[in-house]
């Protein structure tokens, strides 16, 4: 049976509680925003459900959503994904993050493997194995990790040294000490994705807005309103998925911040060696995060895997961590960069613990955090956005995360209102 909420009717869910409170104020005659105020608001559009952020988590989000309620989408940029989303490595992989993390991309992967019909024209996935090095000063590290990972991931193996040249060419054999390999880590197309998502949300019915920046947020009459440049939007319910900017919106609308941080990470381009055929290399990372490469689209991408606190901004690359990146691959491999074809920068948003944001601010009716994935949005935006819809409704998590040992508890944003321990 679905949760409810205190005094409640059986059957009826928190869902229900906050959409009747429109019909009631309807049925009353009062004008849902200005009954309490003195100057009457001009509303351009109402819904059940607002979204701020068009990113792949708000996309997935009214994907979901839309299914059971009617949704506007508000993105502020002039399309969807301009920030973090596209900005991403394309990698899923089950080995990489805490344990929530690993367990929601465990639990994306069915979607992933198999999108309903018509949601994209091409696989989401193809093989791109994952490769992770130590040097002997790292071998420790790595089999910590290999333990952890083998608990979670069995398919995850050690291989030699000599293994890990022979999958990855380019390495110098005076700098691997040691490996493991995960085979079904895989190439992630994340404008397929994302567009699946907003494509398969308009079928549903979402209204998807751009250049629609939220200027200003209020609670009026059991409505959420939210005044952009291209007119104001009112909904009984509104979900946080403005990824970087999410602790903005939350101020804006009244709350306080949960702290979450966005974190720079950079990313370049550079020719492969030439003569080799590096279309079926893996994935190459390091044991202690300090960089990864793989083949992407004829050339090198690689990261110094840097995450350097940042205010909410349009990220771009430093020369430093650039020249950093490129210092960390040459010293791992053969190759000498005379050439950096492109560098990027990212805005990866935390969480104090590393785990997502997602659930119903106490104290603050109809607001839901759907934020603070980390840098892991795109290979959980399945698990989380379904998660997200069944506890905006009121119900437990889906099943399927439930048997993963995903508890909502560890998901809601009311975890970061109480005292950390944390040093």
């Amino acid at each position: 049976m679905p949760a409810r909420a205190p005094g409640l009717a059986p059957g009826v869910t928190l869902y229900h509680r906050i959409v009747a409170g429109i019909h009631r104020a309807n049925v009353a005659g009062c004008d849902r925003f200005s009954c309490h105020d003195t100057q009457a608001l001009h509303v351009t559009g109402s819904s059940d459900v607002l979204i701020i952020g068009g990113g792949i988590a708000g996309a997935a989000a009214a994907y979901e959503i839309a299914a059971f309620a009617s949704v506007t989408l508000l993105e502020r940029e002039p399309h969807c994904g301009y920030h973090s989303t596209g900005r991403s490595a394309a990698s899923f992989t089950e080995n990489y993050g805490n344990r929530v993390i690993r367990r929601l991309a465990m639990a994306s992967r069915a979607f992933l493997e198999s999108p309903p019909a018509g949601f994209c024209e091409h696989a989401l996935l193809s093989p791109r194995g994952l490769l992770t090095i130590a040097r002997t000063d790292q071998l420790g590290i790595l089999e910590e990790q290999l333990a952890v990972a083998s608990s979670m991931v069995p398919s995850i193996v050690r291989v030699t040294p000599e293994t890990a040249l022979a999958r990855a060419p380019i390495l110098r054999a005076d700098y691997v000490a040691g490996a493991i390999y995960e085979p079904y880590s895989m190439d992630l197309d994340v404008s397929g994705l994302h567009q699946g998502f907003l494509r398969g949300a308009k079928a549903r019915g979402a209204l998807i807005r751009v250049d629609s920046a939220a200027l200003t947020i209020s609670r009026r009459s059991s409505q959420w309103i939210v005044e952009t440049g291209a007119g104001a939007y009112q909904a009984p319910v509104i979900v946080n998925a403005a990824g970087a900017w999410a602790d903005t919106v939350a101020s804006m609308a009244g709350l306080e911040p949960l702290g979450l941080v966005p974190k720079r990470r950079t990313a370049f381009l550079v020719p492969p060696p030439a003569g080799m055929d590096i279309r079926t290399w893996p994935m190459v990372g390091d044991a202690s995060d300090e960089f990864y490469f793989k083949p992407e689209a004829g050339q090198i991408l690689a990261s110094p895997e840097d995450a350097t606190p940042t205010p909410p901004v349009d990220a771009q690359p430093e020369d430093l961590d650039v020249a950093t990146g490129v210092d960390r691959f040459e010293r791992a491999t053969t190759v000498n960069v005379t050439r950096v074809s492109r560098a990027w920068a990212g805005l990866r948003t935390f969480a104090r613990d590393s785990s997502p944001v997602v659930g119903a601010e106490d104290g603050a009716e109809g607001f839901i955090w759907l934020a603070g994935q980390g840098g892991y949005g795109i290979k959980t935006s399945p698990a989380l956005s379904r998660a997200c819809a069944s506890l905006l409704r009121g119900n437990p998590l889906p099943d399927d995360l439930l048997r993963l040992g995903i508890t909502a508890q560890e998901l809601s944003p009311n975890r970061l209102r109480r005292p950390s321990n944390a040093a």
